[in-house]
Order: structure tokens, then sequence, then C-alpha cells
């Protein structure tokens, strides 16, 4: 801190100070945000890193044969009473958090990941395992109640909020993905209150790239128009899809008895 001396020059320390401060963490939010830009991409069924480039999954196969095995034990979230339930995994553990219904607590089960398995199968094996337990204790107490309350604690109770296992609502915009590629625009300029003049201003440098008249194909300067019109019309009218979910966690809905896979969009207000 410094003191005395002209009080004005002081305070322009104490400006640059912030600014500096300022400076300094976005340069950390930046580091961390390239961190994990170069992480690579793992496939949401199995995990795996290889030939994913920017895909969510390795197949439709990959992740049909996930959505089967998480289907096949809605039996179980239904023994326990769940309102809502998430399903992901990392390279050592799979994580099952349930919200069973008239509760605030999240009950959390981990099982570890076996050589050789994918994280369905070992899904499989720990939901057959808390199945068994279920149905030893209802045999012994004659309730099922009782035997819920039993495989519930055999989880860790977490302190984490109701949003991480209660699905998000969220929202994407009614629009061709494709249009912010052919205008070389950023997803984030769709948030921008000049998005129509950002527009304009793309269309006008795809213009002098691709016109025909320019030695540009047509075919494509075709496609830049249709995006440069379809843009142009959502900027003047924006509308959006809602959804539920994830951007990385399979969740189950009790009221629907049903499995949903994780949901890259954006969550409603961002």
């Amino acid at each position: 801190m410094i003191s005395g001396g002209d009080p004005g020059r002081n305070d322009s320390y104490r400006k640059l100070g912030v600014k500096l401060e300022e400076k300094l963490q976005r340069m950390k939010a930046l580091a961390v945000l390239a961190k994990k830009l170069k992480e690579p991409r793992r496939c949401l069924a199995c995990g795996t890193t290889v030939n994913m480039g920017r895909r969510r999954y390795c197949s439709v196969e990959c992740r049909q044969r996930l959505r089967q095995k998480l289907d096949m034990r809605c039996g179980l979230l239904q023994a326990l009473n769940a309102r809502y339930a998430t399903f992901y995994f990392s390279e050592h553990t799979i994580i099952m958090d349930i919200l069973p219904w008239g509760q605030r607590d999240i009950y959390s089960f981990l099982y570890p990941r076996s050589a050789g398995k994918s994280p369905g199968e070992d899904f499989g094996r720990m939901a057959d395992i808390l199945g068994e337990t279920w149905w030893d204790e209802q045999r012994r107490t004659k309730k099922r109640h009782f035997a819920t309350l039993h495989v519930l604690d055999n989880a860790v109770r977490n302190r984490v909020t109701m949003l991480d296992v209660k699905p998000h609502i969220m929202q994407m915009p009614d629009l061709n993905p494709a249009t912010l590629v052919y205008l070389d625009i950023d997803k984030s300029s769709l948030n921008s209150e000049e998005l129509s003049k950002i527009v304009r201003n793309a269309y006008r440098r795809q213009v002098k790239i691709h016109h025909p008249d320019l030695g540009g194909d047509a075919e494509m300067f075709r496609k830049i128009y249709n995006a440069y019109e379809e843009l142009l019309n959502w900027a003047d009218n924006p509308s959006f899809i809602r959804r539920r979910g994830f951007p990385d966690k399979w969740f189950y809905e009790g009221g629907k008895d049903r499995w949903f896979q994780p949901t890259p969009l954006t969550r409603q207000g961002q």
C-alpha cells in the first residue's frame, strides 16, 4: 500500500492495481480454458478418445448399447423411488446419483471400472448387486420401504445441490448450425445485440472470397447466400428449442421412467 504523497497519484496506483488484478484473473481463466480445450474429447458412452474428433460418441452403436444397459435397469430406480438420477463415469469409476421423491439428499453409488469392460457393462454389474441387495432385504422384512432404505444406506450422501441431479432447462437456437460455418461466424455472436451488423459484415467478407465473378464456386456462394438470409431473419426474430439435460451426464426422470442422453446445449439465460 502506498501512503502519503499526491492523493491523485495514489488513486491512480490503486486503479492500476485493480486493472492488473482483473487482467491476471482473466489470464488464469483463459489458461484453464486452454487446458480444457487441449484435453481429448471422450466418447460419452464408452470413454474412448480414439478418432473422436468433434464427435460426442465413437459410434451410434456404442451409444445405443449404453442406453440399452441403462434402460434395462429402470426397475431398480423405481424400487429406489428415484425422482431423478444421473449416470456418468471417469477413467476409474462409474457413478450413479439418485434424488428420491420427497427428499433433498443426493445418494451416490460408486463402482470401480473393470479392465476390458465398458461403462455400460460395469453399470449393469453394479445395478445387479444393488438389485440383489434390495430383494434380499425385501424377503427378510417383507417390506419394500425397508428394502429401499437399506440400499440407500449403502450410498454416499452428498452435499451437492439438487441442480447436480435435477436436469437443467436448456435451450439452443432454432437455427441450422451450418449457417455459422458458411459465414464464418462464432456461435457466441448469436448473443450480440449487433448480430445483424455482424452477419452483414461476415457476408461481405465471404462475397469477396467466394463470389463466382471473383473466381469463386457458384454452389458454395449459393449456400453462403442462403445462410446469410436465414441468419439475418433469425437475428430479427430469434427462436429457440428448449430441452432439459446435462452436457456430460445421462439422466433419468422418474415421472417418465426413462433415461435421456447428454444434451450439449446452453443453459437457459446464458
